[in-house]
Parts: C-alpha cells; sequence; structure tokens
C-alpha cells in the first residue's frame, strides 16, 4: 500500500465499524465510502452492492483504490439462518467479488471477520485455530475467509468478537447505542450468562485496522480484549458507565427455543498483533470505558 494518500475504498462505510473507520482513516488516506447508496455528488462515496459482480467491477473502476477494507456483512446470526440464500450472497460471493476486484487492480485487502467461525468449546482460540461453525452465518464467513486467502495470499483477515462503543450516527448496528436507548426508556434487557466474549472498542479498532493495512503483513489477526466476560456481565457493566440502573439487565441462562446455535465460549487470542505493532491488549474493563467515554 503506498505510503502517500493511498487512496481508500471503505466497502460497508455506512455501518458502525465501518463509519469509524472511514473517519479514523481520512487522516492519512483519500477515503471513499462504499455505500450501498452513494451519499451524493459532493461526497466521496460510491454505490456498490457486493452481491453483483458487475456493480463491485463498476465501483473499483471509478475508484481505482489503492486498498479496500471490507466491512459489509449480514451479521444478524437468525437471519442468515432463515434467509440462507441471501446470506450466501451477501458473506461469501460479495467478498469473492471484491477479492477478484482487488486481484484485478493490485488492491490490498483487509477483511474484516468474526468469531462465529468457531464452535465456542475450547477455551481459547489463537489466529491458528481451525475454523468450526455451528451456524450459517458463521460458514459463511468461514468459506469467504478461505477464498480471500486463496485468491489475494497477501490479504489480511481480522476476526473480532463483539464491537462496542457509542455511534454518534443513528441507526447503525452498534450494541451500546441500542442497550443504552433500552435501558434509558426503563425498559429490562436480558443477555446471556453463559455466552463469554473478550469485546474491542470502536475507537481502538479502526485505526489498528488502518495501521495493519499499512503494514507489511497478511494473514489472519485477532482484535480482542485480554480477558472475557459473560454477555450478562459486559451488559451490567456497560449500564453503569452508562449511568443506568444495572438492575434492568437480567441473566438469560438458557438459549431461546428457534434461535440459531452460537458458540459459548468464543475468546480470541491476540498473538500476532503485539509482535507486529507492539499492540497493548486491552482488558474487558478498558474497552467498556473506552466504549462509553473515548478513554480508560
Amino acid at each position: 500500500m503506498p505510503q502517500t494518500r493511498p487512496r481508500l475504498l471503505v466497502i460497508g462505510a455506512g455501518g458502525f465499524v465501518g463509519s469509524q473507520i472511514t473517519r479514523t482513516a481520512a487522516e492519512a488516506c483519500d477515503v471513499v465510502a462504499g455505500l450501498r447508496r452513494a451519499a451524493g455528488e459532493a461526497s466521496k462515496s460510491v454505490s456498490i452492492d457486493i452481491t453483483q459482480s458487475d456493480s463491485v467491477r463498476a465501483a473499483f473502476d471509478a475508484v481505482r483504490p489503492d486498498a479496500v477494507i471490507l466491512t459489509a456483512a449480514m451479521a444478524d446470526i437468525d437471519r442468515c439462518e432463515q434467509e440462507q440464500v441471501l446470506a450466501e450472497q451477501v458473506n461469501y460471493f460479495g467478498p469473492l467479488h471484491v477479492a477478484r476486484e482487488c486481484q484485478r487492480l493490485g488492491a490490498r485487502l483487509l477483511f474484516t471477520s468474526t468469531d462465529a467461525v468457531f464452535d465456542g468449546t475450547l477455551a481459547a482460540y489463537p489466529e491458528d485455530s481451525q475454523p468450526t461453525p455451528v451456524n450459517f452465518y458463521g460458514r459463511t464467513k468461514a468459506r469467504a475467509e478461505a477464498v480471500i486467502q486463496e485468491l489475494l495470499p497477501t490479504a489480511v483477515i481480522v476476526r473480532f468478537s463483539l464491537v462496542l462503543g457509542l455511534s454518534p450516527t443513528p441507526g447503525n448496528n452498534s450494541y451500546v447505542n441500542k442497550l443504552a436507548d433500552t435501558l434509558r426508556a426503563g425498559r429490562e434487557v436480558r443477555s446471556p450468562s453463559y455466552e463469554f466474549r473478550n469485546p474491542i472498542d470502536v475507537g481502538t479498532l479502526a485505526p489498528l485496522l488502518v495501521k495493519l493495512l499499512r503494514q507489511d503483513a497478511a494473514g489472519i489477526f485477532h482484535i480482542g480484549s485480554s480477558d472475557k466476560m459473560s454477555r450478562y456481565e459486559l451488559a451490567r457493566r456497560l449500564a453503569v458507565e452508562l449511568g443506568a440502573p444495572p438492575e434492568l439487565v437480567r441473566p438469560q441462562t438458557e438459549p431461546i427455543a428457534g434461535r440459531a446455535p452460537r458458540g459459548t465460549d468464543d475468546f480470541l487470542v491476540c498473538e500476532r498483533l503485539p509482535h507486529l505493532i507492539g499492540f497493548r491488549v486491552p482488558t474487558c474493563d478498558e474497552v467498556i470505558k473506552r466504549a462509553v467515554h473515548g478513554t480508560a
């Protein structure tokens, strides 16, 4: 990736993570936002539907990117299980189309993946762990990882579990925003006490992704906190930081019937990042404070 104002295409720039990357990367890159519908002639954006190869090619020809970050995905696990044809189009064929265009133009690719490629039965998952997905969402993402590595050996694949942060943009998929709205309305929240995750805050994640893209790095990286919490405990700790009554967060002690299966303990071990760029892996408490206040 060129070191002088490279042109970066962020696909999925309207989402929670993608919008943060777009803002963060603007300091070092000429950023173009890849959106389902471009925001208008005055904005640096391009229309792109990753499920359509012609749309992906047209966007790439219009932008001619040096590098691409692909965050766009169908990430609702239950919806993926129910709408498998669409999930495959978005989560597998979408990355395939993008990887082919990166290959054609010689653009560097960073693909965001998920802990759902694992079944959550082990105590920890380092980067070289073999995928063992238990739901259709995880299977599509694992297949996308494989085809990207086959087409683009220099690509960067980043897996994370749960991204926390307050979004300034309403209507996107920020878990903390949704939690805050529910708690402020005085409504009860139920969260699994048997599912454990090691989250990362979006303010830490976004610059790390941009930095990784500019490094001479390739392969799979995990990003998450150094310890893990149950989703129930995470929600209670977030409630405290948000100034909401933690008693509104109630434990969900068993899976809800009819929902897609999920891993119970998807602890992603961050082994490569500290060695590559000296990244200090934050604790869960630090991630929670940063997610709400921006600092820890």
